[in-house]
């Protein structure tokens, strides 16, 4: 009440602010801050060239959603608070320190649906690709920006097919940046996969993103969660073009196929993993050509291996 009685009064707010963040480690407040998200945000909207106000709001935002995060409740913002995080962000654009928290941010409130709606509606996809073109060499902005833009993308209600279709090089440039970054590494190539997945690869585009992808599986070959969106991102890119298929038989640092069978005995004991491999061969076989290279490389003594690996799967 007294922030809203004094929306102009900077001074108000920031003191507002920081008594606010003075109840986070009290959890009998939690419920309370959980309705003062819409507040916060409007007070850094309304005073949008104080640096130090957005920091402590994005500070308090921050740990409101980690603690929301943690006991599994879901903050579905709504527009407002996804336009006002947007302002923020267009004010901040070349502040690489903030917007590291900021998109941080940005990936904890996207893990909502509706959030993700409201962010995708405010159009916020453009600001994320112009960070990632200026900061590509950040690594906590290049996973947060990607893990962003997984969220936007998996979407259903997705209507920005063109926007979606700019943000393929610039998520492959973050990949080929990071390739040896398992965790960035790994929020890339979940992003790749959503925007394959809604068909947003250029034919022109399929044959060099899938020798990225490859070489992200090479470079990681440990990380599950790496290699199983990296195998579906494959299989949508196979789905929408032969010359993915082929890139994966004749790519230039090895074989795809024995890559294939090195990530199943990898990860034999990972049925998320298994099923995506299965996927990816399954859309494989569907050319004449290339089912006849698996079948020369011996596929069905793997396919044996797997159906009695899970044979009630």
């Amino acid at each position: 009440d007294f922030m809203q009685a004094s929306w102009d009064a900077e001074e108000v707010q920031a003191k507002g602010i920081q008594h606010l963040a003075s109840f986070v480690k009290d959890k009998s407040a939690f419920p309370s801050l959980l309705k003062c998200t819409g507040v916060i945000t409007h007070a850094m909207k309304t005073h949008i060239d104080s640096l130090e106000l957005h920091v402590e709001g994005c500070n308090l935002l921050l740990e409101i959603l980690s603690q929301a995060l943690e006991q599994g409740v879901v903050m579905a913002l709504d527009e407002c608070v996804a336009s006002c995080l947007l302002h923020t962000v267009r004010r901040h654009s070349e502040n690489e320190e903030f917007l590291s928290s900021l998109c941080t941010l940005l990936m904890m409130v996207s893990a909502s649906e509706v959030a993700a709606d409201n962010l995708r509606k405010v159009g916020i996809i453009p600001d994320l690709l112009s960070i990632l073109r200026r900061f590509l060499h950040n690594e906590e902005i290049c996973f947060s920006c990607c893990a962003v833009l997984w969220s936007l993308a998996v979407s259903e209600n997705n209507g920005d097919q063109a926007v979606l279709e700019s943000a393929v090089p610039v998520t492959s440039a973050v990949l080929q940046k990071h390739l040896q970054n398992g965790v960035v590494a790994e929020s890339a190539c979940s992003a790749l996969w959503a925007l394959s997945l809604q068909g947003c690869v250029t034919d022109s585009d399929c044959e060099p993103t899938a020798a990225l992808l490859l070489d992200a599986l090479r470079m990681n070959p440990e990380r599950a969660v790496l290699v199983k969106n990296g195998c579906l991102a494959l299989a949508s890119l196979v789905r929408l073009s032969e010359t993915a298929a082929l890139a994966i038989l004749l790519d230039s640092k090895g074989s795809g196929i024995e890559l294939i069978k090195d990530e199943y005995h990898l990860h034999f004991d990972e049925p998320g993993v298994t099923e995506a491999l299965c996927l990816l061969m399954n859309e494989m076989v569907q050319y004449d050509e290339v089912m006849l290279d698996m079948r020369s490389q011996k596929m069905e003594k793997l396919l044996s291996e797997i159906k009695l690996q899970f044979p009630f799967s």
